[in-house]
């Protein structure tokens, strides 16, 4: 009889084989259903057909009490243990799904973080140097490649892995840029001026260098050892750079992206134009950034209108 852990491996395989699913994907549901045996193992749950309703609903209790982990992510959890347990019943390793009545926890609506305009532009010029002066041919290649990927990102509301996940041959013109989003559905969006300075300074000035320091790659921003950028060190490059504007909070590379959606529909966006920039598959998840506008239109409103204090 396979072990728990082989069965899982088959339902990872069928995601990504047969379901295609992209490989970050995979991975994030092989991290949370590794959490899951060991919480089965500690229960002494050695096979599929032990698991019932209540051994479910005792895990998710038991990820939601730690504290560890967002109510979302504890919802993403429930789904790849449902996903889980469809797959073996599909198969007919079981006779029955126990996670079929599990609810998952409720989610607070939280509003995407975006920072002001004056904030982006002072993020974006501590990552490097402005490519239309002289500092812009420094010998500091990568802060040239730094202040592309700022200007990139806040340009097109990318995502930081659809960013990394750039090749050349995805900058169909200077200006416009292919992305490829979840699902690996693509979209082509604009690219502006500022980011299109950056992009040539960086082609010019600083990729050459780089890319004479490793066997060659087709990736569009590349380290410093000639290959392909990561994720967390596109991360890093924000983070070092929010430091050094001395801009308070947690900013990451969706502060970029929620606030290029935000700072859109402020300027007068169609929400639907919105949708497809940020390649959401529903205009929904993009309504949410109209929040941010509306709280900031009330907040004027009660600053500025005579009768709208109390």
């Amino acid at each position: 009889m396979k072990s728990l852990a082989q069965l899982v491996d088959e339902y990872l395989r069928h995601l990504s084989i047969e379901r295609g699913l992209a490989k970050n994907t995979v991975a994030a549901y092989r991290r949370d259903l590794t959490g899951y045996l060991r919480f089965l193992e500690s229960q002494g749950v050695s096979t599929p057909a032990a698991v019932i309703e209540k051994t479910v609903e005792d895990y998710l209790k038991s990820i939601a009490e730690s504290g560890a982990l967002a109510s979302n992510s504890v919802a993403r959890m429930l789904a790849g243990v449902r996903g889980l347990h469809k797959f073996w019943l599909f198969e007919s390793i079981t006779d029955g799904d126990p996670s079929a009545r599990v609810n998952p926890p409720k989610l607070p609506r939280r509003l995407p973080k975006a920072i002001s305009v004056f904030d982006i532009e002072k993020l974006i010029e501590a990552s490097g140097p402005d490519p239309e002066t002289s500092d812009a041919t420094a010998t500091d290649v990568a802060r040239v490649r730094n202040r592309a990927i700022l200007e990139l990102l806040y340009a097109t509301g990318a995502r930081i892995s659809e960013l990394t996940a750039l090749n050349l041959d995805d900058l169909l013109d200077p200006t416009m840029i292919r992305l490829f989003g979840k699902g690996s559905k693509e979209r082509v969006v604009p690219v502006g001026s500022f980011a299109q300075r950056a992009i040539s300074a960086y082609l010019v000035r600083s990729r050459p260098a780089l890319i004479g320091k490793g066997p060659g790659t087709a990736a569009l921003f590349i380290n410093q050892r000639g290959s392909r950028l990561s994720r967390q060190s596109a991360w890093q490059i924000i983070s070092d750079a929010a430091d050094v504007a001395n801009i308070l909070g947690d900013i990451s590379p969706h502060t970029l992206r929620h606030s290029f959606a935000t700072h859109l529909l402020e300027g007068g966006a169609d929400v639907r134009v919105v949708q497809e920039l940020l390649g959401h598959s529903s205009v929904a998840t993009t309504q949410i950034y109209t929040l941010v506008t509306v709280d900031a239109l009330r907040e004027v409103y009660a600053t500025s209108h005579p009768r709208a204090r109390r």
